[in-house]
């Protein structure tokens, strides 16, 4: 038994960031907006059938298959279920957590404006922060998404031999076609900050402790005052729920250390200098609220890093180390180091990736402008939580467009297969969880006959 159409429809919503953007802020013409569909209190509107199915056909251009209304329509449906479910079920999404993913995405796209928001307002109509409010409803609902299928997919795994199957049940004519692709990898520094710089800033925090322990200041003032996290500040430092081992091991040590109520003394991570209170401590999580404040480097730090870069850059040119045991070893970015450096498809964790995978436009330039086997001078770059790093890019190879293979896109073929499997146990958990929630569908939508067996 199966939905009139295979979950293929389901992972498109998950748009790319500027796409979701582009769908919260273009004038798309005038909609006459009505709801079209409830799933208890979760509403699908007209205009969010519209410009989902405007993007996705959008994308279908770029290699694509086009998907059709109807698909659009219980794809969105999917997600307004599995929301609805998420909230029976009492999986939650933090309002930390959503800032922060507002906060990095929309700050990639500001990039592409040079980071002035003047130019954002001119040709929005709307300032940075209107524009987030905009988004935020957008990105809270890919992430409870994304947080249910995890629960109702986890554990599943695929062996060798299941690849094989899959590709083997593909007609031959039917092989889809890689668009080229590209094999680059990064090595990134964070400038030292000046000794002088960080005694300040533990000092600031200490007399912040203080003043909240003599009854001068509240903590969550300072926060939404002093707190340079952008994902926390606005809640007073809130950061809601964590497990254990998903906050920086430093934070977390102080964290757990804590009695509730408790404040720290100033404690390290890599994110800067963090003031901390335990607010509760439930075992297997915990909530906390902090105050940060990262250390601004100053120029001479960041020619420093600079300077290091390029050393390491001439020991890999002279063949005195190799890229991916130089970035395994020296590079300070976690999302690239454990893979040599290299940069990852997530949708299938395969370091061969088209370049407009990468969301840095800037990266995507100047990847643009190398050949093979160039490595970059130092370049600097702007963490959104972190400030000023600087980082060389290696490009390792480049591959043609060419028609799947086994031995080419093996990882390619073990993330369908996956996704296959998956999908399989997302429609036998449709079926029933549609049965625990009120679900009402406009008459014009009623040919598309969506969540039915066929």
């Amino acid at each position: 038994m199966k939905f009139k159409k295979r979950l293929k429809s389901f992972l498109f919503f998950f748009l790319p960031f500027t796409a979701v953007f582009a769908q919260e802020t273009q004038p798309t013409g005038q909609v006459l907006d009505k709801i079209v569909a409830k799933v208890n209190n979760n509403i699908l509107l007209e205009s969010d059938v519209q410009k989902t199915y405007i993007e996705a056909v959008a994308q279908s251009q770029q290699g694509m298959a086009a998907p059709s209304r109807c698909d659009v329509f219980e794809s969105l449906m999917i997600n307004k279920l599995m929301v609805a479910k998420a909230e029976i079920d009492s999986v939650i999404v933090t309002d930390a957590e959503v800032m922060l993913q507002v906060d990095n995405r929309f700050n990639a796209v500001m990039q592409q404006f040079g980071g002035d928001e003047s130019v954002l307002v001119e040709v929005y109509g709307k300032t940075a922060d209107q524009l987030k409010s905009e988004i935020e409803d957008v990105i809270r609902e890919q992430l409870i998404v994304q947080r249910m299928r995890n629960k109702i997919t986890e554990g599943i795994t695929v062996s060798p031999a299941e690849v094989r199957a899959f590709f083997n049940s593909i007609p031959r004519d039917s092989l889809p076609l890689f668009t080229s692709e590209a094999t680059v990898g990064q090595i990134v520094r964070k400038p030292t900050v000046n000794p002088k710089v960080r005694e300040e800033i533990i000092a600031q925090l200490s007399k912040f402790k203080q003043d909240i322990l003599d009854g001068k200041a509240d903590f969550a003032d300072l926060a939404k005052r002093y707190s340079m996290d952008p994902g926390s500040a606005a809640q007073g430092g809130d950061l809601g729920f964590f497990r254990r081992g998903e906050l920086a091991p430093e934070y977390e040590a102080t964290a757990l250390s804590l009695r509730q109520g408790e404040i720290s003394d100033p404690v390290e991570t890599q994110f800067g200098f963090h003031m901390i209170q335990l607010l509760e401590n439930r075992g297997a999580t915990y909530n906390t609220r902090h105050i940060l404040r990262i250390p601004t480097a100053t120029e001479e730090d960041i020619k420093k890093a600079e300077r290091y870069l390029d050393s390491l850059k001439k020991e890999i040119q002279d063949g005195k180390i190799e890229f991916a045991k130089a970035a395994k070893e020296y590079s300070q970015d976690r999302t690239t180091s454990d893979a040599g450096g290299f940069f990852t498809d997530p949708s299938t964790n395969s370091n061969r990736l088209s370049l407009r995978t990468l969301e840095d436009p800037v990266l995507y330039f100047t990847i643009d402008t190398m050949k093979v086997g160039d490595i970059t001078r130092p370049i600097r770059f702007e963490d959104p939580r972190e400030g000023t790093k600087v980082r060389i890019l290696y490009y390792k190879a480049r591959y043609p467009a060419h028609k799947a293979n086994l031995q080419d896109d093996y990882e390619k073929m073990k993330a369908a297969t996956l996704r296959r499997k998956e999908d399989e146990v997302l429609e036998k958990w449709f079926l029933t969880a549609k049965e625990d929630v009120f679900i009402d569908i406009d008459p014009a939508y009623d040919r598309c006959n969506v969540l039915q067996q066929k």
